[in-house]
């Protein structure tokens, strides 16, 4: 029985409180706690030129792949593929603008590649959802099943063909081709500028040290503010929510339960394919194993943003912060020396366990207490 009364449901709580009791109000503290700490212990290093422009490509990487993560969580679901769907998706971009299109169909162009690529994961994407729901299967099974299933297909595959599940020395097609250079060029270059303008960002000649972002980052903008909007703006949104919270009330309801969840499946394949697009075209590179525990790590900063495992709840906003924090510290050994690199996982074991246990007191407050 809830032991909630009529008073307390009636009384009016202050703008503090309610902005505390958001779902990424823990993810932000967090996040500036994390920020200052860093920022003292580099002795400011982390945040200079370079060590902006390293920290935001992370935190764009992170945040991808956690947008679409937090995504199918709010449903209800979770992809555990996400990391072998990376590998796959980068391999396939590289084998092509090295060998060329399958079937001798020709030369790839970074277009076609990507295309191609984007198109075999969003199939393969809409074929793990359709099984979950007709099948009534685990989530988790299914998508652990994929987890396997991928990196061998990828391993075998490329080895076979490749004789290596690396690829490296590919042309650096930023400079003759559009897509190549949204994908892994630099973008904001203004704000280096202006940082050089007003005295900053200059290395040890006088000259200005760095011109821009990773590409990422605007992507990263991009994807996490569609997802916003749809949540928060749109009847997608709310069917999302209720899809999470209670499927058959939902579907009785006509929220097209099915059609959300395989669509959403398709959005974690949509961002993983992001994440690995923006990565081959930017270091020129691909290698079979960079998605290794990515699933793992977009699950986490969902959860430390703000939504909750059992579906229903969740904010893009806290993911935001979620990715902002395991960015800086996953990046933090490179500016703190003295720092062990193996303390991030430390780091991630007690920050997911607290998050865990503040996202299970919203869960009550939300039902009741139930």
């Amino acid at each position: 029985m809830s032991d909630r009364s009529e008073a307390d449901r009636l009384t009016q709580e202050s703008a503090f409180m309610r902005l505390v009791r958001r779902p990424e109000a823990g993810a932000f503290i967090v996040m500036l706690v994390v920020v200052t700490a860093i920022t003292f212990a580099s002795d400011f290093k982390a945040f200079n030129a370079l060590g902006l422009k390293n920290n935001i490509a992370i935190i764009s990487q992170f945040g991808i792949i956690a947008t679409g993560a937090a995504m199918l969580m709010i449903a209800g679901e979770f992809d555990l593929s996400i990391g072998s769907m990376i590998g796959f998706a980068g391999m396939s971009m590289a084998m092509m603008l090295k060998w060329g299109l399958p079937f001798g169909l020709g030369e790839a162009t970074p277009l076609t590649a990507f295309i191609l690529t984007m198109c075999m994961t969003l199939f393969i994407g809409w074929v793990i959802g359709t099984i979950v729901v007709r099948s009534g299967l685990s989530s988790f099974i299914v998508t652990l099943a994929f987890l396997f299933f991928l990196r061998g297909v990828t391993e075998v595959c490329f080895r076979l063909i490749n004789q290596s599940t690396q690829i490296s020395g590919l042309p650096d097609f930023k400079e003759e081709s559009w897509v190549a250079w949204i994908l892994g060029g630099e973008v904001f270059g203004w704000v280096y500028d202006l940082w050089f303008q007003l005295g900053g960002n200059i290395n040890r000649r006088g000259e200005q040290w760095v011109d821009g972002f990773d590409s990422r980052f605007l992507w990263w903008l991009v994807i996490a503010f569609c997802a916003w909007f749809v949540l928060a703006r749109t009847q997608k949104g709310n069917w999302i929510y209720a899809t999470g919270d209670n499927k058959d009330s939902a579907r009785a309801n006509g929220v097209p339960v099915n059609k959300v969840k395989i669509s959403l499946f398709m959005f974690t394949a949509f961002c993983a394919t992001m994440f690995a697009a923006c990565q081959v075209f930017d270091t020129n590179t691909a290698d079979a194993a960079k998605g290794n525990l990515m699933e793992l790590n977009a699950i986490a900063i969902a959860v430390v943003g703000g939504t909750l495992m059992t579906g229903g709840f969740g904010s893009v906003i806290g993911v935001a912060f979620g990715a902002v924090t395991f960015g800086l510290v996953a990046n933090a050994v490179f500016y703190i020396p003295w720092l062990d690199g193996s303390f991030y996982r430390v780091f991630v074991g007690l920050v997911l366990l607290a998050a865990v246990f503040a996202n299970e007191r919203i869960r009550k407050r939300i039902t009741g207490g139930i």
